[in-house]
């Protein structure tokens, strides 16, 4: 049976956004609502101007015989910034801070609507990167690496730093821990990562690096390419990272535990945007 046009906008609409990055040929939605392939395309026309316009992301036409529609989650420039700016106001509350000197990210990092628009952030840097497999460690950050492979449509492999039985084989290295350059072990299954893939890094915190950079090397016995790393948040470290070029959703630029006050400012994602904005000040 023929559905409304209306109804067939939301059915499509609601079909693109559980599949993004996956090429539809137009058949499908013309064998699927039973209309002609004309009809479907000026249905995507209203689809995509809406996209651009409302900030949702991006809808890729391809054309010839093996073409079709492919809906592309990114986020502009100045929306994430703005978002990241409300971020870094409620990271800045006195009463995120914790004794050592740690800020309290949970709440935030249980949040499905942060972890949504976070997400879609990240996952707007590798948008053309043709990324196959999002990595982190065992931590807080999973929910962040669900969150932007569920984006770019790819699996999301977890690194742990002791054996399950469930994993079957592993491959493990040694690694700096951070500051301390204390060695510990991470490992991952050797059924988790395929032989030649492209792989972005997330985590939740970024103090010296070690565990980035360990995951790195993982990366590397796997025989794969790392192709960016972000986190969502990083200390202001004092000190040269084992790996140059990683970004950073927020920056955490000073604690101090003595007057209760934590300054957090937009991460080195957002630097050359925010240079912009001075120049043209």
């Amino acid at each position: 049976m023929k559905i409304k046009r209306s109804e067939r906008l939301v059915d499509m609409t609601y079909y693109l956004l559980q599949h993004p990055h996956a090429l539809i040929p137009l058949t499908f939605f013309s064998t699927k609502y039973k209309a002609a392939k004309s009809s479907i395309s000026e249905d995507l026309g209203i689809i995509k101007r809406t996209f651009s316009a409302q900030g949702i992301g991006l809808l890729e036409t391809m054309p010839g015989a093996t073409g079709g529609v492919r809906y592309v989650p990114k986020v502009k420039d100045r929306e994430a910034l703005e978002y990241i700016q409300q971020l870094c106001t409620q990271l800045s509350d006195s009463n995120r801070l914790l004794p050592g000197g740690y800020v309290y990210l949970s709440d935030l990092l249980g949040n499905p609507d942060v972890l949504r628009e976070v997400g879609r952030i990240i996952a707007s840097q590798y948008f053309d990167k043709d990324v196959d497999a999002v990595m982190t460690v065992a931590t807080k950050g999973v929910p962040i690496a669900q969150a932007v492979a569920m984006c770019l449509n790819v699996p999301f492999v977890i690194v742990r730093r002791d054996s399950k039985v469930t994993e079957g084989s592993t491959v493990s290295i040694n690694y700096a821990s951070g500051s301390s350059q204390r060695v510990e072990k991470m490992e991952l299954s050797r059924r988790s990562l395929k032989r030649g893939s492209r792989v972005v890094v997330v985590d939740d915190f970024m103090k010296g690096g070690g565990t980035v950079n360990g995951m790195k090397s993982l990366i590397e016995e796997f025989e794969s390419e790392l192709v960016g790393v972000t986190v969502f948040a990083q200390s202001n470290f004092h000190g040269k990272r084992p790996i140059e070029h990683t970004h950073s959703l927020l920056m955490v630029e000073d604690v101090d535990v003595d007057d209760k006050t934590i300054q957090v400012k937009p991460g080195t994602l957002f630097d050359d945007l925010l240079e912009k904005q001075k120049i043209s000040e």
